[in-house]
């Protein structure tokens, strides 16, 4: 997906710059917040509604200009990663080191169903 992703990139952006950095960034970002972070979808939503929101106004009224669309969205992306990694059920990159309790977390509020037994289904 990434070598896609880049490939369609300079292709976009060989049309117009931003389209081919806008594409880059989103498919950055998604693996960002879903492969190193591990990110819950709410904030990945937060993220993604800034960064729409920032990215069809750019494109309807020329306004903010797409560096600062890019600059705006880059600058949430840290607030967003902090908020996740604060949270005792990160699961991220480095969590041993972050959050060491995540094992006593998972015992807590992951319910694990137990396996039914084929034993007791009556014939």
């Amino acid at each position: 997906m990434i070598i896609v992703t880049a490939i369609a990139s300079v292709i976009l952006g060989n049309v117009v710059w931003w389209w081919g950095v806008g594409l880059a960034f989103v498919v950055l970002h998604f693996f960002l917040f879903c492969n190193i972070v591990r990110m819950a979808r709410p904030l990945e939503l937060v993220w993604a509604a800034i960064f729409t929101s920032l990215a069809a106004m750019t494109v309807t009224m020329n306004t903010p200009s797409p560096l600062a669309t890019f600059g705006l969205s880059f600058l949430v992306t840290p607030i967003v990663v902090a908020l996740e990694m604060r949270k005792s059920s990160y699961h991220g990159i480095a969590w041993q080191t972050i959050n060491p309790n995540l094992p006593n977390w998972w015992n807590d509020y992951i319910v694990v169903s137990p396996p039914v037994s084929t034993d007791s289904v009556a014939s």
